[in-house]
């Protein structure tokens, strides 16, 4: 048993699973509103599946937009199905959950950016940047912009 709890990547996790349940409801109902999403992806990614001329063209990460147009939603455990429109000729795409770099939702400005441990920053901070004008963090402080109790553990530490 590890000694530690890896609470980075069972964050990351439960932010796929956020994901997959947005996705659920596309599929079965289509998009509500205004929403729509722009999602980054690692291109290179073992199980993604993409066109050889998008692979080509976008050899590290790619963003594509669900938001007019879309065909053939299909979610599944480990990633998603669809079918975009590229310069008017439709595309299938599989991204896997764990390919997603970013999942933003610009019209409610809520955004999801998944940190690798060798990219800049705190691999555990959930953050999205849009229009490099708007931070916006998933964890915010409650509304009444208290600031939070910290409780230190080291008074409990034999």
């Amino acid at each position: 048993m590890s000694r530690e709890i890896d609470y980075g990547n069972l964050m990351h996790s439960a932010m796929r699973g956020l994901i997959r349940s947005v996705l659920d409801g596309v599929a079965e109902h289509g998009l509500p509103g205004n929403h729509h999403f722009f999602i980054t992806f690692d291109t290179a990614h073992p199980d993604a599946e993409l066109a050889d001329w998008l692979s080509d063209r976008y050899p590290g990460e790619m963003t594509v937009v669900m938001q007019h147009w879309f065909d053939n939603l299909d979610v599944g455990e480990d990633g998603f199905a669809i079918t975009l429109n590229f310069g008017d000729a439709p595309e299938p795409l599989y991204i896997p959950y764990d390919a997603i770099k970013t999942f933003v939702d610009p019209s409610v400005e809520f955004g999801l950016r998944f940190e690798t441990p060798e990219e800049d920053g705190d691999p555990d901070e959930i953050i999205t940047e849009l229009d490099d004008d708007i931070e916006i963090e998933v964890d915010e402080d409650p509304e009444d912009n208290k600031p939070a109790d910290v409780v230190s553990l080291d008074s409990f530490r034999k």
